[in-house]
């Protein structure tokens, strides 16, 4: 056998997602029927969403709004003109028949986000992932199996139609992700931009964000891409990301074998950490797409789209570069602090307040956050405004008071007590004739321990100092206490 014939082929994944995004209007995409998540069965439908005989769709103006300003966010070209197509759609979940979606003129195209990983040394890598497309449509009802999760093994079915026309938007990548990682990061990513917006809750357990992943492998140097596989039925990021690694990992075991890999649509089983066969992929042929005749095609003029694009706000990668190149955090606390656009504005208040940035990244993304997490609230409902905590950073900072006490007082705070009230009396004593005096005291108080010390035990500084700071109730300052007790121990 050859040495040449003894290297083993390494291959390479080529994912690309597409993530179904339902829009947070209060009501549906062609009706005037409610959105609400949760209701009973069948209670938030109406002639439009269920297909009756006689009804026109009318396009609700807030999707139209939503859409484009995703499109915006995402760096998308917004259409100048574009239609509405049905989609022939023959299931029991929707009961026209037909799907309203977008073609071959979708609302936005060619656009971009950015993903960013942190790599072991903590520093940021960043990665361009492009955007096909973004298109919107009409959500479809929803089927109950009843004795499994899928059709297969259940006894009867039932339809539930309050989902029938909710509004989404369809986003779909280039084919530019690698891993598995990476594509939970572009989900990731894609929910802190639609909520930063306030077009979607991005909720992944209420189905307000679905990702379907298309993804293939080839042998590294090959231009041809290989056969595509979907996968559906992910939750959670996490479980996107497991999904893609097995299917690669089955993918690659398959063309290694000889095995024709299919283009079929598979779903991710929780239970047993893998992907199984559900049907082959349909074409777009399948679909029989032609323009919907109810509705008018859509002109956005520029006036309204530069209206639309000067109410976005700063998106999480913008953020995250600010806080890095310019306030000087770590790739870690930047990622922390813009996970949600609450606690970046929160962050943002608390040094406008005249906080320094990096001790109140500390303090929101390790105490504070400990607390909300704990409590599970948001952290617009705690009591402790950016400005008292600015205030007890300060304090700190200008050595007034210890970080120990702070921290103690930190329930207080947080319950909206004022740092003027809770700290009246608890400055800290920096007097160093004072402090030498209190250490005097101690060392008088403990002759055995400082004759161990001046016999070579001088792991005792920690004990001398921890004295003199329950002598005065934790008020000694910390850094002058353990240079005046050094000095004394070693004069």
């Amino acid at each position: 056998m050859t040495s040449a014939a003894l290297v083993k082929t390494e291959y390479e994944a080529i994912i690309g997602l597409e993530t179904h995004c339902q829009l947070s209007t209060n009501t549906k995409i062609f009706s005037s029927s409610s959105t609400a998540f949760g209701g009973d069965p069948n209670t938030n439908i109406d002639p439009v969403c269920m297909g009756l005989p006689g009804v026109l769709p009318v396009l609700n103006e807030k999707v139209l709004e939503y859409a484009v300003k995703a499109g915006l966010a995402l760096n998308c070209q917004i259409a100048k003109y574009s239609k509405f197509d049905r989609k022939q759609y023959f299931y029991p979940d929707l009961p026209k028949n037909y799907q309203i979606s977008q073609y071959d003129l979708p609302i936005a195209e060619h656009g971009w986000l950015e993903i960013e990983l942190v790599d072991a040394d903590g520093n940021p890598v960043r990665k361009r992932i492009g955007i096909t497309r973004l298109h919107m449509e009409e959500d479809a009802g929803k089927l109950v199996h009843a004795g499994s999760d899928r059709l297969s093994g259940s006894t009867y079915s039932l339809v539930d139609y309050n989902r029938a026309g909710v509004p989404l938007v369809e986003i779909v990548s280039e084919p530019d992700l690698r891993s598995g990682q990476e594509a939970a990061e572009y989900a990731q990513e894609l929910r802190r931009i639609v909520r930063y917006l306030g077009v979607s809750d991005g909720n992944m357990q209420e189905g307000s964000l679905r990702c379907d992943v298309n993804i293939s492998v080839r042998p590294i140097g090959q231009k041809e891409f290989g056969t595509k596989v979907e996968i559906k039925n992910m939750n959670s990021f996490n479980a996107i990301q497991r999904a893609i690694e097995y299917e690669i990992e089955r993918q690659i075991a398959a063309v290694e074998a000889g095995e024709r890999i299919i283009q079929e649509t598979r779903l991710w089983e929780e239970g047993s950490q893998r992907t199984i066969s559900m049907r082959v992929k349909e074409g777009s042929s399948d679909y029989r797409y032609f323009p919907e005749p109810d509705l008018a095609p859509i002109e956005v003029s520029d006036e309204q789209l530069e209206e639309w694009r000067s109410q976005l706000p700063e998106r999480p990668a913008q953020k995250r570069h600010h806080y890095e190149n310019e306030l000087g955090l770590t790739a870690y606390d930047a990622r922390v602090l813009t996970e949600e656009r609450s606690v970046a504005e929160y962050f943002e208040a608390v040094i406008a307040a005249g906080a320094n940035p990096k001790a109140a990244a500390n303090w929101i993304t390790q105490d504070v956050a400990a607390y909300l997490n704990k409590n599970k609230l948001n952290i617009t409902e705690i009591a402790l405004t950016p400005t008292n905590l600015a205030d007890v950073i300060t304090r700190i900072e200008n050595g007034k008071i210890s970080n120990a006490i702070a921290k103690e007082k930190l329930p207080e705070l947080l319950d909206g007590r004022s740092p003027e009230e809770l700290f009246k009396g608890k400055e800290l004593i920096t007097d160093p004739s004072v402090l030498e005096s209190i250490i005097d005291e101690v060392m008088a108080a403990n002759p055995k321990e400082l004759e161990k010390f001046r016999n070579g035990n001088t792991n005792l500084k920690g004990f001398f100092v921890g004295q003199v700071l329950k002598k005065t109730n934790k008020l000694a300052e910390p850094k002058l206490t353990n240079q005046l007790v050094e000095k004394k121990l070693n004069g």
